[in-house]
């Protein structure tokens, strides 16, 4: 299953060994993991910079904007370059970036300086998102739901583990402490390392077989309708999820009472659950197709989210655990589905959707704070309960040419 410098003599495709790499789908998980946990810091201590600097919810919108659009923009741009021009060494300086950005978030004195540290921050995470999908694709043997859900779900558990850390070492010492986030970046750049040098050795053979095994894409009609109803889907799922991810602490706070610590709590809650769902859902994929996982993901979790604006606190925290189990499996489906629409182009569909997802993310929790300031938390969980609805355009989703069972190529 995986392989050793000195067992790979050449660098012809049939010299490299096809299975699934569970070390390096592994160490790229772990690293995705700690990238997000640090970019979960952000908005984590929302509450505290909205006290600390007497920010409004459209200034904590704006925070989030800058940061979720700076990492949206460069992201196909980087997927794209580096399909032509592979660039491993980006995984560890995108790192370094991430590094800085924190940084510069720990001793922030203004807000301005806030909007420069999410921005830094952002890039950071352009630079590190395709070309990690990449190596996960390069070390999938085939299974590439199961390698793009692995990968995502160390994501999403970081994005768990932020807030409960958060809450345990930033909230009780003050902005200070986030520089102790500084250290998980730099274990991040060092299993990076060794994830380039090994994607140095076999990446670019796995990819060349890869490529000559392939089934063929859409056709540009088709392409163009697929692009725009993962669009529409990725538009539901991410401003609805935006809005727990930015929100969900000041809806608990305002609604039910809590402290900003208990109301973290809840946040991690939510967070795993969706860490769980993502990674079911990448195999799910591979068995049974990309489609009829995007069916459930969005249809199923439409009841759950129409009750949850009416639920009591316990009833909210089961909702939430539902909600995110089911509507985080869509994301590998969807991914994996954008690869044999567009197939070739590994690197520039993984940033476009990573790119969607930040750049829709940060529209989304700009669009929802100016709400909150306008009409409340509150009624903006009454109106996007409708969201998961447009789950429906999945119907328009064309049938792709590859087959939803494990290919044996890389």
């Amino acid at each position: 299953m995986t392989t050793s410098a000195a067992s790979v003599a050449s660098t012809t495709p049939a010299d490299q060994p096809q299975g699934f790499v569970v070390r390096i789908v592994g160490a790229a998980a772990f690293a995705h993991l700690l990238n997000d946990l640090i970019q979960a810091v952000l908005p984590s201590i929302y509450p505290m910079l909205k006290s600390d600097f007497a920010l409004s919810f459209a200034q904590i919108g704006w925070i989030a904007l800058v940061y979720q659009v700076t990492a949206s923009l460069l992201q196909p741009w980087v997927g794209l370059f580096t399909d032509k021009h592979p660039q491993p060494f980006l995984l560890p300086a995108g790192m370094l970036v991430t590094l800085v950005g924190i940084a510069l978030l720990a001793f922030a004195g203004s807000y301005e300086m806030l909007l420069l540290a999410a921005a830094v921050v952002g890039v950071g995470s352009a630079t590190f998102h395709p070309e990690a999908s990449r190596v996960a694709r390069m070390a999938s043997g085939g299974r590439f739901g199961t390698a793009q859900s692995t990968f995502q779900v160390g994501g999403n558990t970081g994005s768990a583990l932020g807030p409960l850390l958060t809450a345990a070492i930033v909230i009780p010492h003050g902005q200070p402490a986030i520089a102790w986030f500084m250290l998980a970046a730099a274990l991040a750049v060092m299993v990076l390392l060794r994830v380039t040098g090994w994607s140095v050795r076999h990446g670019q053979a796995r990819l060349k077989t890869f490529a000559g095994q392939q089934a063929p894409g859409l056709s540009r009609g088709a392409m163009w309708r697929a692009v725009a109803v993962v669009a529409v889907l990725m538009f539901a799922k991410f401003v609805y999820i935006a809005s727990f991810t930015n929100y969900f602490t000041f809806y608990l706070i305002e609604h039910f009472g809590l402290s900003v610590q208990h109301s973290q709590l809840y946040l991690f809650v939510f967070l795993a659950a969706v860490a769980l769902g993502t990674f079911a859902g990448g195999p799910v994929g591979d068995r049974i197709g990309r489609k009829a996982v995007i069916w459930v993901s969005f249809l199923g979790v439409a009841p759950f989210a129409l009750a949850l604006p009416h639920a009591n606190l316990a009833w909210t925290a089961v909702l939430a655990v539902a909600i995110g189990l089911v509507m985080s499996s869509a994301f590998a489906a969807l991914v994996v589905y954008a690869q044999e629409a567009v197939p070739g182009r590994v690197g520039m569909v993984s940033g476009v959707m990573f790119g969607l997802m930040f750049g829709i993310s940060g529209i989304g929790a700009a669009g929802l704070g100016e709400l909150a300031d306008r009409h409340g938390i509150e009624w903006v969980y009454q109106a996007i309960a409708f969201l998961p609805l447009l789950g429906l355009a999945t119907a328009l989703l064309p049938a792709t040419r590859s087959q939803a069972r494990p290919s044996r190529c890389c």
